[in-house]
């Protein structure tokens, strides 16, 4: 696929810039042909990861036209730790210790009083608005990606995760027994690619340094 990248938009480094991580995995252990291509890619609207998803639906329309083969794009955006963390710390520290170091027989008193305090109305709308806020930017950002799927008309998918970005993508990877990750990385150095598994079983690419499409 990358040889045939190069070809098309006649450059001769793109696969020495392009691959960041191989499998271990020997070439015969993947010999038999494939009946379809997963390309999974992490994408979270930032212009590097608009062009992985650009090159990414390229690649597929081009495998489809030489080979016949059906390429799936899969989109996955990653809410990150820190901001689920929150919201959770929010709602344990607020909502549920308070009703649990109530005496059983006053429970349903308890919750109703500690509910009508200010404070803890004021966090739970914090809370509220904080995941609203983070669901709208989820959906914005993977309408983005379902939005360039559909000018190049090919079969797709997204995913919303939370947690650590690196192990999001890798549970991908694995559910989706995907063929290559595409992430906007320019350099093996960049963190994400240094926290990825170094078992992980297919390709990683990243974006050359300068490239028109």
């Amino acid at each position: 696929m990358l040889v045939r990248l190069q070809s098309a938009i006649g450059r001769d480094d793109l696969i020495e810039q392009m691959v960041l991580l191989s499998p271990k995995t020997s070439c015969t252990e993947k010999a038999q042909p494939a009946k379809s291509i997963n390309l999974i890619v992490g994408y979270n609207s930032s212009p590097n990861s608009h062009t992985a998803l650009d090159i990414a639906f390229w690649i597929a329309h081009q495998t489809r036209l030489a080979t016949n083969v059906q390429v799936i794009v899969q989109a996955v955006y990653v809410v990150e730790n820190n901001q689920k963390s929150q919201y959770l710390d929010i709602f344990h520290s607020e909502m549920h210790e308070p009703s649990l170091a109530c005496p059983v027989n006053y429970a349903s008193k308890s919750i109703t009083s500690v509910l009508s305090e200010p404070k803890l109305t004021s966090n739970a709308l914090y809370l509220e608005t904080k995941l609203v806020d983070t669901l709208t930017q989820a959906d914005r950002i993977l309408w983005q990606a379902r939005s360039l799927a559909e000018e190049w008309q090919g079969s797709f998918k997204a995913h919303l995760r939370f947690g650590c970005v690196a192990e999001e993508l890798q549970k991908v990877v694995k559910l989706e027994a995907a063929d290559i990750l595409f992430l906007g990385c320019q350099s093996i150095n960049h963190p994400i690619i240094q926290t990825l598994d170094s078992n992980l079983p297919c390709v990683v690419l990243g974006i050359p340094n300068s490239i028109n499409i």
